[in-house]
């Protein structure tokens, strides 16, 4: 009877060892790979959940005007029904906000749906409105990058001598 030997006893110890290691740096490449992809799935859940308890308590604001008082820090001599516009304003972007940083909307992406938007004069009239909101971000982080395009897309739109708003400005560089 013929007797068989392992694939790590023919190769012999050295050959066997790297094979070993390979096999190991391979399954740890796996599971690190593994453990991001998990993570992403977290962090997309968790904006979705955020972006649905922004748009639940925004309209909560915009139901009842005595609870639009907690968050309405525009200026009181913009009339009310415009301050409830620049509520519903904010919500649209930060979906969109959202949907970026989810990952669901590339950049380009991005910079078309806002151009979409801002092409309403009531959401450039909320984003001057918001300036000082968005005063305190850090500079290095996503919203204040996405700020400045905004402010960048809104000063095109505003200057564009063209109707063809779909082709004003320019996205930046990824």
């Amino acid at each position: 009877m013929a007797t068989r030997k392992n694939v790590l006893g023919r190769l012999g110890p050295a050959a066997a060892g790297m094979l070993l290691a390979t096999a190991g740096m391979t399954l740890a490449r796996l599971y690190a790979r593994q453990l991001e992809l998990e993570e992403l799935a977290i962090r997309r859940e968790s904006l979705r959940h955020q972006q649905r308890m922004h748009w639940e308590l925004l309209t909560r604001a915009l139901d009842d005007p005595s609870l639009a008082e907690v968050i309405d820090t525009y200026d009181k001599s913009i009339p009310a029904e415009r301050r409830r516009q620049f509520f519903y304003a904010n919500a649209w972007y930060v979906s969109l906000y959202h949907l970026h940083l989810a990952g669901l909307l590339d950049q380009e992406e991005l910079f078309g749906r806002l151009r979409e938007v801002f092409h309403a004069p009531v959401m450039r009239e909320y984003w001057e409105a918001s300036r000082q909101h968005r005063a305190s971000f850090n500079a290095a982080s996503p919203e204040s990058r996405i700020g400045r395009m905004v402010d960048g897309l809104v000063r095109d739109l505003d200057e564009a001598d063209s109707e063809e708003w779909w082709v004003v400005g320019t996205p930046p560089p990824v």
